[in-house]
């Protein structure tokens, strides 16, 4: 199975691709940034990281797109431009035939990293180790991005085993 993780954002959209392993564990497919200019009306970021997201897919073809939630901040606009990023987002996963998963990003960093406030170094840390990287993925977005597909991965694993002890 392959996952497509994003971390939305309107100037800088974070993703990565991660295949589901074998005894190895998982692999990283690729993972970088869509980035948008600053200056620009939002249309246009968002067509930018509509069209970055679909090049994605069509490079890669995964199974699934995982998609971090919304989470509040203090202003309120920020909150709607990044529903804004997410809409555009999800929209590319519905159109090209893919399962969505969406995940609050308390439960990305809890499923890769054990706790819901983790910092943005310890993502990338744990991302790092999980997939035997020599590097954590650059910039923070990628990495993410990359959290968000390997939590998607991890708990499609966990739901397997359940149903295994449960027959």
């Amino acid at each position: 199975m392959i996952v497509l993780g994003i971390d939305p954002g309107t100037a800088t959209t974070g993703y990565g691709v991660v295949a589901s392993g074998d005894v190895r564990g998982h692999r990283l497919i690729e993972c970088g940034v869509i980035r948008t200019p600053a200056r620009a009306p939002l249309a246009e970021r968002l067509n930018e990281i509509y069209d970055g997201v679909c090049e994605v897919i069509q490079r890669h073809h995964p199974d699934a797109i995982a998609v971090e939630d919304v989470f509040y901040a203090h202003n309120v606009r920020t909150t709607v431009v990044l529903g804004h990023a997410r809409g555009v987002i999800l929209l590319a996963g519905q159109r090209a035939g893919l399962a969505i998963h969406e995940y609050p990003p308390a439960t990305i960093k809890k499923t890769v990293v054990g706790r819901g406030a983790a910092t943005k170094e310890q993502v990338q840390f744990m991302v790092t180790r999980l997939l035997r990287l020599k590097s954590p993925p650059q910039p923070a977005d990628a990495a993410d991005g990359v959290a968000c597909a390997l939590t998607c991965l991890l708990s499609a694993n966990i739901a397997k085993l359940r149903e295994q002890v449960l027959r």
